[in-house]
């Protein structure tokens, strides 16, 4: 890989999370800032990463870096949040021009195994991150990933499933299979697409 190419691939996550400020009401400096904190949370990790190194990133320090975030955890939170809300407004997109439950059910596996095995996503690894951050932020961060599940909730909901099948253990069956795809996925074999198909097939189970 070229100097370029590296520094192209750096800049892609921070890339993605600008587009998603782009309409807000912050200033650019507290734009940037969010980029550089999303960077290192991701290269890093939560715990690897301080205030300071954010601040270094972005050429500011102490009180003034402090004027525009409140606190590490904040940050996390914020970000997390936006990653996730990203995520969903893709998949929401995907599946909007479809009717069929089953097509819709694996546009929505397909874009979520995109977005999960990009290596220059931020979804995955915040997501990952999250049986690392402390207890207390960890409780934040649940309301928005209960909000990300409703959108699989409700597109199964819509599926002619046999009635013996209880439709909370396949949502959950389901996602644990999306979220672990990255573990043992290896680029070269099958593309995000082909194994988002596959795994709705395998789902695939019609109604009584």
């Amino acid at each position: 890989m070229t100097d370029e190419s590296s520094r192209e691939a750096a800049a892609a996550p921070r890339s993605r999370l600008a587009d998603a400020l782009k309409e807000s009401d912050l200033s650019q400096r507290h734009r940037d800032i969010l980029e550089a904190a999303a960077a290192l949370f991701a290269e890093r990790g939560y715990a690897a990463t301080s205030v300071r190194d954010i601040g270094e990133r972005v050429g500011l320090l102490g009180g003034s870096l402090y004027h525009y975030i409140k606190s590490k955890e904040a940050l996390f939170v914020r970000i997390h949040d936006i990653a996730l809300q990203v995520a969903g407004d893709r998949i929401l997109a995907a599946v909007s021009k479809l009717s069929d439950p089953w097509e819709r059910l694996e546009a929505a596996c397909v874009t979520m195994l995109e977005i999960q095995l990009d290596p220059n996503s931020l979804t995955m690894p915040l997501m990952n991150d999250f049986a690392s951050a402390p207890p207390e932020i960890r409780e934040r961060l649940v309301e928005k990933r209960d909000a990300f599940e409703l959108i699989f909730r409700d597109l199964i909901a819509d599926l002619p499933l046999d009635s013996s099948l209880d439709r909370g253990i396949y949502r959950l069956l389901l996602l644990t299979l999306l979220n672990n795809v990255s573990g043992w996925y290896r680029r070269g074999r099958m593309t995000p697409e082909q194994i988002g198909r596959q795994i709705v097939r395998i789902f695939h189970h019609d109604g009584d």
